[in-house]
């Protein structure tokens, strides 16, 4: 073997390392969890409903790949993902596999059929609305999660909390939900709630990887105590 084909086999074996770290449905959905928030393996487990035991051995599985790293924090070890690229990478494998498996999208066109797509607005268009008073935006996830990253102009209104709160949602303006991203249900699970109860409401979505992904770190309203 020449010194070029060991050097190229190499190369290619570190990105094969760093596919295979995420190469698994459930390392994956850990991934996406941490997009939203740190997390501990105790919350990570329970989340992506594993084991902690299980959960432990994927964590080191992604840790391998420097996909996420972790710090100790009192009596647990707190988990993040490494860098925006990680969350890029999460995107790009979502889309590719949307765009090439019809089973995918079936599955997701199943998750939204009673729950109406916002699909007046790209994403800067929404924010605008938004700031403008036009639509009430609300974050259903848990609130933890707001803190730590959220949408500006987004009021956190957790799945659990949106039936004893529904009297903050003025009723004359579209209400647009998000949550986590494409494949989680809570914002489907609200909107469906919240036309039931006569609210003009629809889903948004993006989540956490998707504006992380898209370079919208640099702006400072998606950091928990925005406005």
């Amino acid at each position: 073997m020449t010194l070029r084909r060991a050097l190229k086999d190499m190369l290619y074996e570190q990105v094969g390392s760093l596919v295979k770290g995420m190469a698994n449905a459930k390392r994956l959905e850990l991934v996406e969890l941490l997009c939203q928030a740190p997390k501990s393996v105790e919350t990570l487990a329970s989340e992506a409903g594993i084991s902690i035991k299980l959960a432990s051995a994927h964590l080191k599985e992604l840790r391998l790949a420097h996909l996420v790293e972790a710090d100790r924090q009192g009596r647990q070890m707190i988990y993040r993902i490494t860098c925006p690229e990680v969350a890029g990478f999460l995107v790009m494998a979502r889309g590719l596999a949307r765009n090439r498996s019809f089973e995918l999208r079936h599955a997701l066109q199943e998750i939204t059929a009673s729950a109406a797509l916002w699909t007046a607005a790209d994403d800067q268009t929404l924010l605008n609305q938004a700031k403008r008073g036009e639509i009430t935006l609300i974050d259903v996830r848990p609130a933890n999660e707001f803190a730590a990253r959220h949408l500006p102009y987004a009021l956190s209104i957790p799945m659990m909390e949106l039936s004893a709160r529904l009297a903050e949602l003025p009723l004359g303006k579209p209400v647009v939900a998000y949550c986590r991203g494409p494949f989680c249900s809570f914002s489907v699970e609200a909107v469906r709630f919240l036309r039931d109860k006569g609210f003009d409401a629809f889903q948004w979505p993006a989540g956490a990887a998707d504006w992380i992904s898209a370079d919208h770190e640099s702006e400072s309203a998606l950091f928990g105590g925005a406005a």
